[in-house]
C-alpha cells in the first residue's frame, strides 16, 4: 500500500473517531448538562498536557530527521572515500590501477543496485558487499610501492580505504528504525490522553468545534506517520538514497 494513502487513511481515521465520539457522547449526554461550565482546573490541564505532548513530537521528530541526516552522511563519505581511492591510485602502474578501480567499481555497482535494495526491504548489508570492500583493502594494502612517489601516495591511499569501510559500518547500524518500542507507546499513549482531554472539556456538536477536533487529531496522526516515515532512514518515505554513487561513479547504473 503506497505510504502516502497510508497517511491520508489514518488521517481520515482520527477524524471519524473524534466526530463520531464527539456526536455520540452528544446524544447520550444529559438534557441538563451545561458544555460551557468546564472546570478551570481541566482547561489547566489541558493547556498542560498538549504543551508536553508538542514538546515530545517535536523532540522525537528532530531525533528522527537527525538520523535520517546523519544516514545521508554516510552515504557520502563511503562514496567520497571510494572516489579518493579509484583517483589516487594513478600513480600506480598500470595493471595495478585498473585492478584496483575495477575492484571499486564491482563494489560501487553491488552497493546501489544490490544492496541498496537488500537494505530497503531486508535492514541489513550484504555479505557480498563486505566482501568486494575486503578485496579492495587487500588490493591497496598488499601492493608494495615501487617508488618514492608511490610511497607517499600509499599511507592516504590506506586512510581513504579505512574511511569507507567505516562510514559503510556506520550505514550498516543505520539501517534499521531507529525508536524504541517504549517511545513509540509514549507517543501513541499521549496522542491519545491528547485527543481525549477534548472530550473532558466537552465539546459541543457545533461545526466549528468538530472541524477544529478534527482537524487537531488529524494533525497529530500526520506528525505520527512523519516521525514513522524518517525512523528507517534507507527504507520508507523520503529516504537517504545512492545518488552520492551515481554522482561520483557516473558509469555505474543505479
Amino acid at each position: 500500500m503506497p505510504e502516502w494513502l497510508v497517511l491520508t487513511l489514518a488521517m481520515l481515521a482520527a477524524c471519524s473517531v473524534v466526530v463520531i465520539i464527539t456526536l455520540v457522547r452528544h446524544r447520550t449526554a444529559p438534557e441538563d448538562e451545561d458544555p460551557s461550565e468546564t472546570p478551570d482546573v481541566i482547561e489547566y490541564m489541558t493547556m498542560w498536557i498538549g504543551v508536553v505532548y508538542a514538546i515530545v513530537l517535536g523532540l522525537a521528530i528532530a531525533g528522527v530527521w537527525e538520523g535520517r541526516s546523519a544516514a545521508e552522511d554516510h552515504v557520502q563519505a563511503e562514496a567520497v572515500a571510494l572516489h579518493e581511492v579509484s583517483e589516487r591510485v594513478r600513480v600506480y602502474p598500470a595493471d595495478i590501477r585498473d585492478r584496483i578501480r575495477d575492484d571499486v567499481n564491482a563494489y560501487v555497482g553491488h552497493v546501489v543496485t544490490t544492496e541498496w535494495k537488500t537494505m530497503s526491504e531486508d535492514g541489513r548489508v550484504t555479505e557480498r558487499g563486505t566482501e568486494l570492500l575486503q578485496r579492495v583493502r587487500e588490493d591497496v594494502t598488499d601492493y608494495e610501492p615501487r617508488t618514492n612517489f608511490q610511497a607517499q601516495a600509499y599511507q592516504p591511499l590506506l586512510d581513504q580505504v579505512t574511511a569507507a569501510d567505516q562510514a559503510r559500518n556506520a550505514r550498516a547500524s543505520s539501517t534499521g528504525e531507529t525508536m524504541p518500542g517504549v517511545v513509540w507507546f509514549g507517543l501513541i499513549a499521549g496522542g491519545i490522553v491528547t485527543i481525549g482531554m477534548i472530550f473532558a472539556l466537552q465539546i459541543r456538536r457545533t461545526p466549528r468545534e468538530l472541524i477544529l477536533a478534527g482537524v487537531f487529531s488529524a494533525l497529530i496522526a500526520f506528525l505520527l506517520f512523519l516521525i514513522w516515515d524518517f525512523d528507517a532512514p534507507y527504507s520508507r518515505g523520503v529516504t537517504a538514497s545512492a545518488e552520492p554513487f551515481l554522482e561520483l561513479f557516473p558509469h555505474i547504473k543505479g
